[in-house]
């Protein structure tokens, strides 16, 4: 590839929560010396993706001028979590079921909170008009504060050796702490809440990356958060910039059933100009 003066990493949720993590390399629990730390929302194959990618950080750091690293970041309310939702038997869905607005109607789920019901109703088809996802509840995930918000460890003991060795900062970008609406992508929600300026497009993440010759894109889950964070770039920063973006797929997956979603993603932006490569590739 051409050799390009602006090189951008992006990296999308690389998260303890979202990696598969083997139980040897979980941490203790530090309130019960009988059990080990352990994701919540692993994604097959993800904690390899993470090593893979601290290993690109390490071999290709000095050729980065900009690190940006996005972090899904929610509360234990959360309307895609599922204390939100209750049932006629006062029983929360589980994790991964999926909530319509035909259920809504039917009574089948409601919130759990009665004043909250309206909007949920409102939202669920808000979500549905906009034919991207439908809301699906997954189980609680990358709380604020706790061990599974964190940075998977190899990615972050790269991190820091490149902004120390190189005297910059990463800039790190949250997302998702609104429990009113999912927030897949980082650039913007999925229903945008005009009373909250986190969740409308983040113009200054788009600037950015529009003023870079590269960026490359790795992170968790390909299915969901890569597919829409890339997406809501590619149709803010104009068709011809497309071409700028590099997908590292030995350093992302999908969701465990949610296959296809990912490789679609992947077909549908190849065809408007994205490229794809392997970590151990001259992207640069």
């Amino acid at each position: 590839m051409k050799t390009a003066t602006k090189v951008h990493l992006l990296i999308i949720d690389p998260q303890n929560d979202f990696c598969d993590i083997q139980p040897a390399e979980q941490p203790a629990d530090p309130l019960d010396a009988t059990r080990k730390l352990a994701p919540a929302l692993p994604v097959s194959g993800a904690d390899q993706d993470m090593k893979r990618l601290a290993a690109f950080i390490e071999r290709a750091g000095d050729k980065l001028s900009d690190i940006h690293v996005t972090l899904d970041s929610h509360n234990p309310i959360d309307i895609a979590h599922p204390t939100w939702w209750t049932n006629a038997l006062g029983q929360a869905p589980a994790p991964f079921t999926v909530i319509t607005a035909q259920d809504l109607a039917t009574g089948a789920w409601r919130s759990r909170n009665p004043l909250l019901q309206q909007r949920s109703r409102q939202y669920v088809e808000q979500l549905e008009a906009a034919q991207r996802y439908a809301l699906v509840v997954w189980p609680e995930h990358c709380l604020i504060g706790h061990w599974g918000h964190n940075v998977h460890a190899a990615v972050a003991q790269s991190l820091d050796a490149w902004a120390r060795k190189n005297l910059a900062v990463v800039d790190y970008v949250t997302k998702g702490s609104n429990p009113f609406t999912e927030h897949y992508s980082a650039v913007q929600a999925e229903v945008p809440d005009p009373a909250d300026p986190g969740t409308l497009l983040n113009s200054r993440l788009i600037h950015t990356l529009s003023d870079s010759d590269l960026v490359i894109v790795a992170g968790e889950a390909l299915s969901h958060c890569v597919a829409n964070t890339v997406r809501d770039i590619a149709s803010n920063i104009g068709e011809d910039n497309i071409k700028k973006l590099v997908l590292l797929t030995d350093c992302c997956n999908s969701v465990g059933g949610f296959e296809q979603l990912g490789s679609d993603f992947v077909t549908e932006m190849q065809a408007r100009g994205m490229k794809t490569a392997r970590s151990t590739d001259d992207v640069l």
